[in-house]
């Protein structure tokens, strides 16, 4: 018996089709048995439990569903306490949950794996269930191996806590569950340390990070193939592998191989219905409104200001072209950590007189937004004028979400 477990906050109770996409993946693709556990809150509707346990039942499998509001209310709270913005983060309070596994999942359960729900799993699960992890505590993926630069783009990295070829992703994890349950403190320990410390902003993969990096079975790229650089190097999405659409890596352009590898599963799956194509052509008539509504908030916003930009150094001469830069319009680039402060003060500086027009794909907005900035009055996202000419196709990210 395979287990594989999810953690689930659902606030919006539109989440839960990732996850019973990711399901029918694995069911679609694993020959053996697997049971799989969701670890949920109170955000989890009935009607979307339901539509999980019909999704496991026509496929002969298994779920098992597990209440962290009610079996684990006072290590919940505790959790909110050190990381008091993981309510509004944007990957939710539920990422905390896979804390959670050892002390929920029955004794007899020594290991089991743990996915996000942005993940199509393109292979037999048997591959990975059946990787010996010794006396490791997880079975891990670097984000190196991906082709990240760990050391710029990741703190605990830059501050020496952890080597840059040892940082991994936590959305695909092989975990040893018997050296978790002897882990209990130094967890604790680590969550404290990182929430305490708000330029780890990688929240539960730093505190794994923090604990466990130098304890890990490294394991193959196919396991969490990022879906953004296998599209970068075009890659054969018949290839067998875990596919991991992180960073808002998904659409619904059915152009992309990736795209339709991830809808060909979610039509398979209770969630496709007709509320779901009711809510897509609504989504397409929110962007239609938004289009001629944002052309008048330019045109305020950009009344009696200056531009700047501000992007990543590989991308200065692309910007140039594209907003026809004008000498003396100010360029800032994304070159490090403190690129983002140097650019704040920057803001600062120049208020009221400058519009910056941000380049950087996956910018923390909000970083501006809780220093008092308001977008359309103080900066714009410029990636939201490049067209499919200009090598960024239509984000439908957001409508995939809301669907």
């Amino acid at each position: 018996m395979i287990h594989v477990c999810f953690g689930l906050n659902d606030k919006n109770g539109t989440y839960s089709k990732f996850t019973g996409t990711t399901m029918a993946s694995i069911f679609e693709n694993t020959t053996s048995n697997v049971t799989i556990h969701i670890l949920h809150d109170d955000t989890l509707t009935l009607d979307n439990r339901e539509k999980f346990s019909y999704l496991a039942g026509q496929y002969n499998q298994l779920v098992k569903f597990y209440n962290v509001d009610e079996l684990c209310k006072n290590e919940l709270q505790k959790i909110v306490r050190l990381f008091p913005t993981s309510k509004n983060h944007y990957a939710t309070v539920g990422m905390f949950y896979r804390f959670f596994f050892s002390k929920l999942l029955s004794a007899d359960i020594d290991k089991c794996i743990y996915l996000d729900s942005d993940i199509i799993v393109n292979l037999d699960l048997n591959e990975l269930w059946k990787v010996d992890l010794g006396d490791k505590v997880l079975g891990v993926i670097p984000e190196c191996s991906n082709g990240l630069d760990t050391k710029e783009k990741f703190a605990l990295c830059h501050d020496n806590f952890v080597a840059p070829e040892d940082y991994f992703n936590s959305g695909v994890l092989l975990m040893n569950l018997e050296a978790f349950r002897a882990e209990e403190e130094k967890i604790l320990r680590a969550m404290k340390f990182i929430g305490e410390n708000p330029k780890y902003i990688f929240l539960d993969q730093d505190v794994l990070n923090y604990c466990f990096a130098a304890r890990t079975l490294k394991l193959p790229l196919k396991f969490n193939r990022f879906v953004i650089y296998a599209r970068i190097e075009r890659e054969p999405v018949a290839l067998k592998k875990i596919y991991h659409f992180a960073g808002g890596g998904l659409g619904i352009d059915m152009r992309d191989p990736f795209n339709r590898l991830w809808m060909s599963h979610f039509m398979k799956t209770p969630w496709f219905n007709l509320e779901t194509v009711g809510r897509l052509y609504a989504g397409f008539q929110q962007i239609h409104v938004g289009l001629k509504n944002s052309m008048i908030q330019i045109s305020a916003a950009m009344s009696g200001k200056t531009r700047a930009f501000f992007t990543t150094p590989e991308n200065v001469d692309a910007l140039k072209k594209i907003f026809l830069v004008r000498d003396g319009e100010e360029i800032l680039r994304d070159e490090n950590q403190s690129s983002l402060k140097k650019l704040i003060d920057a803001m600062k500086k120049s208020r009221g007189k400058k519009i910056f027009i941000i380049l950087v794909p996956n910018f923390p907005f909000r970083a501006l937004t809780e220093v008092g900035f308001v977008h359309g009055r103080d900066f714009l996202n410029g990636m939201d004028f490049l067209s499919e000419a200009q090598g960024l196709p239509m984000n439908s990210h957001l409508i995939i979400r809301a669907m």
